[in-house]
């Protein structure tokens, strides 16, 4: 026991410490998250896979990188509070989702492939944007991780699907609205989690294609289908929560 509260301190400590040094322009709608509920809550999470993998990110990702995901799982730990799903998931899914975004290109595409789902050419072009699918594989694989919401939430974070469910809808949009996003304010925040968790998605879905689009840049045909469901034009079945 002593040895979990040495960690706990030593987590909060940095935790601490990096917040402090985040450029958080809304900190109003964040809140500390709370290491004690991801390291004690019964579940799914245990102990060595969480450090296992905040291990991991931190030692593979760039500093402005961490920080992002840092940032995204606190909006996704606050938006599971809000929407009734378990916070610490929320969390964990924010911290993971980009560890593997920064790999080689060759080691992205090896990764993804064991999902055993087809490549676009969008991707092969671009392998980076597999990182997700790359991501879901490596926690499947080489950290143990079972639960299925997490790694659904993981894969689907960078082009949405019509068959997420509500974490990985809370990921993709969490992933997009991150307090250093453009676009947000806390009137950004107040208007959005007021939504039912479908409606926030589709908007913030259609705010990601206005500005693909402004950029010239390519749509996913797969965020295309999703909006559709959302918008109740496709007779895919969409989870309601």
């Amino acid at each position: 026991m002593e040895f979990y509260r040495f960690l706990l301190a030593i987590y909060g400590l940095e935790l601490f410490l990096l917040k402090m040094n985040l450029r958080q322009k809304h900190g109003d709608i964040l809140f500390l998250s709370q290491f004690t509920n991801i390291l004690y809550k019964e579940g799914y999470m245990d102990l060595q896979i969480l450090e296992a993998v905040r291990k991991y990110a931190m030692g593979c990702e760039s500093a402005s990188r961490y920080e992002h995901s840092l940032r995204v799982a606190e909006t996704a730990e606050k938006m599971c509070l809000i929407y009734g799903l378990d916070t610490s998931s929320g969390y964990f899914v924010g911290l993971a989702h980009d560890m593997c975004k920064e790999m080689n290109p060759r080691l992205i595409t090896s990764l993804a492939k064991r999902d055993g789902e087809p490549i676009s050419l969008l991707e092969q072009e671009k392998p980076s944007l597999l990182h997700g699918r790359a991501a879901a594989a490596k926690l499947k694989y080489d950290f143990n991780v079972e639960d299925q919401d997490i790694l659904d939430a993981i894969r689907f974070h960078t082009f949405g699907s019509p068959y997420m469910g509500p974490l990985a809808k809370i990921l993709y949009a969490a992933d997009k609205i991150e307090p250093e996003r453009s676009q947000v304010s806390s009137d950004y925040y107040r208007e959005l989690f007021s939504m039912p968790l479908n409606d926030l998605v589709l908007y913030v879905a259609k705010e990601n294609v206005d500005y693909l689009s402004m950029k010239g840049k390519y749509v996913a045909e797969i965020t295309l289908q999703m909006i559709s469901v959302l918008e109740g034009k496709s007779s895919i079945k969409l989870s309601s929560k």
